[in-house]
């Protein structure tokens, strides 16, 4: 006659106690914006930011761009985040080198831009009173 043996079972207080932290870092770092900063907006601002290096953003809020005008590197990722009510694009005037298309309530969208050093004025093509500029540099 064979006798099974039964493993003790584990109590599930230390993987209760990992889930635990491992669900505060996945909040914690979903709240970081990556650059070390506590906010995930950009603050506007009445002078140019200093170039970005990996990336930056513009926020999309009250009818306005923020900031209004911004520095970034050729070929730097810019998102675009939509905090407003209604749709919204980031249409570059003239040659048009970047144009995000209708950005929806809520949502973001991403373009690059230029690689070409200059000043870049853009604006919304439904709202064309909101106005904006990016200097590549």
């Amino acid at each position: 006659m064979t006798l099974l043996r039964r493993r003790p079972r584990r109590s599930s207080g230390g993987r209760t106690a990992l889930a635990a932290s491992f669900l505060c870092l996945a909040a914690l770092t979903a709240c970081s914006d990556g650059d070390g900063g506590s906010s995930g907006d950009a603050t506007p601002s009445a002078s140019p930011s200093s170039p970005a290096v990996g990336g930056t953003r513009i926020t999309i809020k009250d009818f306005t761009f923020g900031p209004a005008d911004l520095t970034v590197r050729p070929g730097a990722k810019v998102t675009v985040v939509n905090e407003d009510s209604t749709a919204h694009t980031v249409t570059a005037t003239g040659a048009k080198p970047f144009d995000t298309g209708t950005i929806g309530p809520g949502r973001t969208a991403t373009f690059t831009a230029p690689s070409k050093t200059g000043g870049y004025p853009y604006f919304c093509t439904i709202h064309p009173s909101m106005k904006g500029s990016l200097t590549v540099r």
